[in-house]
């Protein structure tokens, strides 16, 4: 039995332990860091239960034999449906929006997953060179989402220009992100980012990535004609100057120590072509706690189990 498929299993329930969400066996199999026969991933499986490992609850399997990880998800799935349902007015209205030309839902609901304090987060895609000009417009509407209560249906996190589509941080957390979004609107848009983003086959190389889901962008008159305006040396300075003051407003907050509603000190990184979460406020300590996770049950395994000790 090939102990790197069984080490594959356990590695993936493992990441997705970390936020208590159990799996189906063809989601195991999509979020695999090799790409193995099916019936040596269902032998491999198998062998997991037998030994006690893993437990099958239901249609899902678990690190822990625990039901009501089960009853949370298949919770968190109900609420998902109605919740995708206002992701899609609302990526309807960002997309109308200038110089936005990709909207995608991310985060938990991308996974098909929203509990009861979930938000509704969105990765958009620019146009070149005028990404801080669109975030400033958005963001200028958002405030005025505060007056009806409907910010959180309007979480705009991450932003990336046509410019430099390829996602800098290389790791399992953000190959995981980048197949899990839910494009919808901006076809051609999330058919560059994907092309750029092919890297991510080497950490889910049985994963792929949804595009046909996304609309095709059509953009008003009014939206054309402030985009021509502001498609000129002036337009460049804007962009440039707005970058500079977003990046000046969220390093005060940083330096005073902000939370966010999650809990997080609030944290931006900036440059001309990207705007996102601190990678080290969140990203760098899942993985740490990832790896430190992985170390653990894998010398657990390999001391415990019969068949690894059979081929030590």
């Amino acid at each position: 039995m090939n102990l790197c498929i069984r080490k594959d299993i356990l590695a993936t329930l493992t990441y997705f332990n970390m936020f208590d969400y159990p799996l189906r066996k063809r989601e195991i199999f999509l979020f695999l860091s090799h790409h193995d026969e099916l019936h040596e991933f269902e032998d491999a499986l198998g062998v997991l239960l037998n030994e006690s490992m893993i437990y099958k609850i239901g249609e899902f399997y678990s690190l822990h034999n625990n039901y009501s990880l089960a009853e949370r998800r298949i919770k968190g799935n109900e609420k998902a449906v109605s919740m995708l349902t206002k992701a899609g007015k609302a990526a309807s209205l960002i997309a109308n929006f200038p110089f936005v030309t990709g909207v995608a839902v991310s985060g938990s609901l991308s996974k098909n997953f929203a509990d009861d304090a979930a938000d509704i987060d969105f990765f958009i895609i620019t146009n070149a060179n005028r990404l801080w000009i669109a975030r400033t417009f958005l963001h200028v509407f958002k405030k005025f989402t505060f007056l009806l209560n409907l910010q959180h249906y309007f979480c705009m996190n991450y932003f990336i220009d046509e410019a430099e589509l390829t996602i800098v941080e290389k790791n399992v957390y953000t190959a995981t992100e980048i197949a899990t979004l839910l494009p919808l609107w901006g076809n051609v848009s999330f058919e560059e980012f994907y092309a750029a983003n092919s890297w991510t086959k080497k950490f889910l190389p049985n994963n792929y990535m949804r595009i046909s889901s996304a609309k095709d962008k059509r953009r008003g008159r009014a939206i054309l004609l402030i985009e021509k305006l502001m498609n000129n040396k002036a337009g460049d300075w804007i962009d440039t100057f707005l970058m500079k003051l977003t990046a000046k407003s969220w390093s005060a907050k940083t330096r005073k120590q902000k939370i966010n509603s999650r809990g997080i000190v609030m944290s931006m990184d900036v440059s001309k072509h990207y705007s996102k979460p601190n990678p080290q406020n969140f990203q760098q300590k899942l993985l740490k706690h990832y790896n430190a996770h992985l170390i653990d049950l894998f010398d657990q395994y390999e001391h415990s189990s019969p068949l690894t000790n059979e081929l030590l």
